[in-house]
Order: structure tokens, then C-alpha cells, then sequence
């Protein structure tokens, strides 16, 4: 059975839209997309007159090496969302298909489901916040067409093992595509789920360019996955998802000098991961710092609430997870600088970190 089964009929025998530039394979004057023929003003830059690559090809060789995939199981677009999005349209038939998630996790795959009119299916974390896959597998309908595993996850950053993840990819085999989240994976050093590709033409992983590479603002998302499932997805992808500018960022980012400097920043900040986690543990309004391989820690407190007013006074905002399950009275916070951990710190009144 092909992964593509799984899919949507009716997504399989649409008609993309396509570019006659690329048709073309190019060309040396270019008339085909009522572009303007000469450049803005100076100050916005040469060349933005044209449309952008649909995926850049330069980009997809660079990403390639940087994940260890081949640039045909690459399809890069706006953040991970825009991923999320495509994957849950493209195999969920409104009304009929469903999702699965493991609450507490990142909120975005239960609303791209809500928007397509897909079903939500849940096997929540245990008590400890780990993934459990069995209950996962237990809770499995016919319905169910994407499992989505957050790891770390996103919000209380725990991390699944990789033995759990081919469990998983084994056990879903012809019943629904394994949707692994590792937008936090550099900061917990584990083996990408991007290694069950060869094996596994139903996994598929998200990665991204807005954590540890730092370009957030920049919106580049991730997705490696069969080359079937990239080519399908490009099907209803928008015909110029990524800027000029978000390309050249992300070239930019991921050039030896960038990569190196990537490792430096990650490194420093786990270094204050376990900083931080230890001088939170300290303050008496603390109840539990939950594990974290991520780059940010989830901390339950008496009084919530009020913690995160007295920061936001500081001018120190944090993020509230309390409406997530399991994680009543607690506040997820990134880590940052040293000197913004040392104002965070300071805001709670308690000694500055070393």
C-alpha cells in the first residue's frame, strides 16, 4: 500500500496550478507573469520585481545536507504551519477523516483540523508527561489519517525516544501517516525521526528555521517526507510561499559560518536551560519545573497568575499554558540571554544567576 491511499481522492487527481516559468524551464526574457519589467526603488532592494522560486532549488540542496535527506523529500514554505496546514487538507476529508494528538501539545494541529472540518482524537500524555504509545495505537480509528507526535513537546518539553517513534512508524503502517514535530529537536541533541524515511514512506517530519537557526521573523518551515507526499502537498501549496528575503536569510543561516554559530548559541543556551531550571527551583512560589529538552521550561506555580502579572509589570513576558491539560497553574518560559534570565530572575526577586 502506498502512503498516497491514505490520501484524499479527490487531492490526488486535482490539477495544480503551475508556473510557466517553470514549465519553461526558465528564460531570458521573462513575460509569462505580468511582473513588472524593471526593479523597485533602490531602497527595496534588487530584483524583487520577479516572483520568487517556488522552492528554491539552492535552498532545498543546502536544507538537504543540513537534514540528511535528498532535496526531492524537501518542501519548504511558511513556517511549520503552513505544513501542519497542507498535510491535515490534503489527507482529511471534512467531515469524515480525523487527527490525533497527545495533549497537552502544540495547539495548532487540533486548529488546522477544526478549519478543514476534520475530527480531533485524543491519547493524552500520562501523569509524567510522557507519550504513551500504546494508548496512542489504542485509541486509533479508521477514521484517523495523521497522528501527530510533538518532540520535545511543545508546551511541557519532554522528548519521545526514537525506539518510540519507529514503534509508532511500524504500528501506523497502512492505517496513517506519522506526523513528527521536531521543531525543538537541536536543543535536545536526540536522532531525527528523518532517519525512518528510507523505511517508511507514512512518516513524515516537520523542522524549522525559527528556533535554534534564529529566523523567526523570516517564517522558513520544514517538511521532509516521501517524495510522493512533497509532490502531492505541492499540489494545493501556494505557487510562491517564501519571500526572496526569507531565501537568502535561510542560505545565510545555513552556510558553514551560520551552522557554526548555531551550534555555539545552542549550546550556551541549554547551558542556561539547566541554569535557569535550578535557580526556579529555588523560589518558594515554585511547586515543579518540568523536564525540558527544548528551549524553554514549563513551570507550575502557587499562584499563577499572579506570577505573571508581577512579570508583565517587569516587562517580562511569558507564555500562559494553564487552559492546556495537566498543566493548570503553569507558565511556559523561554530561555533567553543570561541577561534576560537575570531580569527574569530578578522580577521574582530571587539572586541573579551566576
Amino acid at each position: 500500500m502506498s502512503v498516497l491511499d491514505l490520501a484524499r481522492a479527490d487531492i490526488r487527481a486535482l490539477t495544480p496550478y503551475s508556473s510557466a516559468r517553470m514549465e519553461a524551464g526558465g528564460g531570458r526574457v521573462l513575460l509569462n507573469a505580468n511582473e513588472s519589467p524593471w526593479s523597485p526603488a533602490a531602497e527595496a532592494g534588487e530584483g524583487l520585481n520577479r516572483y520568487p522560486d517556488p522552492q528554491p532549488a539552492a535552498l532545498l540542496q543546502r536544507l538537504a545536507a543540513v537534514f540528511g535527506v535528498g532535496t526531492e523529500q524537501i518542501l519548504v514554505g511558511r513556517g511549520s504551519d503552513e505544513a501542519i496546514d497542507l498535510l491535515v487538507r490534503a489527507f482529511c476529508r471534512a467531515g469524515e477523516d480525523a487527527i490525533l494528538i497527545s495533549p497537552p501539545t502544540f495547539g495548532m494541529y487540533a486548529v488546522a483540523a477544526s478549519i478543514q472540518g476534520a475530527g480531533v482524537v485524543t491519547a493524552p500524555l500520562t501523569a509524567a508527561f510522557d507519550l504513551d504509545a500504546d494508548a496512542v495505537l489504542a485509541a486509533l480509528t479508521p477514521a484517523v489519517k495523521l497522528v501527530f507526535v510533538c518532540t520535545p513537546n511543545n508546551p511541557s518539553g519532554n522528548s519521545v525516544s526514537f525506539e518510540t517513534l519507529e514503534y509508532l512508524a511500524a504500528a501506523l503502517r497502512s492505517r496513517a501517516v506519522l506526523v513528527v514535530d521536531e521543531a525543538y529537536l537541536e536543543f535536545a541533541g536526540a536522532r531525527s525521526a528523518a532517519a525512518l524515511l528510507g523505511k517508511h514512506d507514512h512518516v513524515a517530519v516537520l523542522r524549522t528555521l525559527s528556533k535554534a537557526y534564529a529566523l523567526a521573523g523570516a517564517r522558513v518551515g520544514v517538511l521532509l517526507a516521501a517524495a510522493d507526499v512533497i509532490a502531492l502537498l505541492r499540489r494545493i501549496m501556494a505557487p510562491y510561499p517564501l519571500p526572496a528575503a526569507s531565501v537568502a536569510a535561510a542560505l545565510a543561516a545555513t552556510a558553514p559560518a551560520g551552522l557554526e554559530q548555531t551550534r555555539t548559541r545552542v549550546a550556551l543556551l541549554c547551558e542556561q536551560r539547566e541554569q535557569l531550571r535550578m535557580a526556579l527551583t529555588r523560589i518558594p512560589d515554585v511547586l515543579e519545573v518540568l523536564p525540558s529538552s527544548a528551549n524553554f521550561l514549563c513551570v507550575r506555580w502557587r499562584e499563577a497568575a499572579t506570577t505573571y502579572a508581577t512579570l508583565l509589570r517587569a516587562g517580562v513576558v511569558v507564555r500562559d499554558v494553564t487552559r492546556y491539560p495537566g498543566l493548570a497553574g503553569c507558565l511556559r518560559i523561554s530561555v533567553g540571554t543570561p541577561e534576560e534570565n537575570r531580569v527574569l530572575l530578578n522580577a521574582l526577586s530571587q539572586p541573579e544567576m551566576s
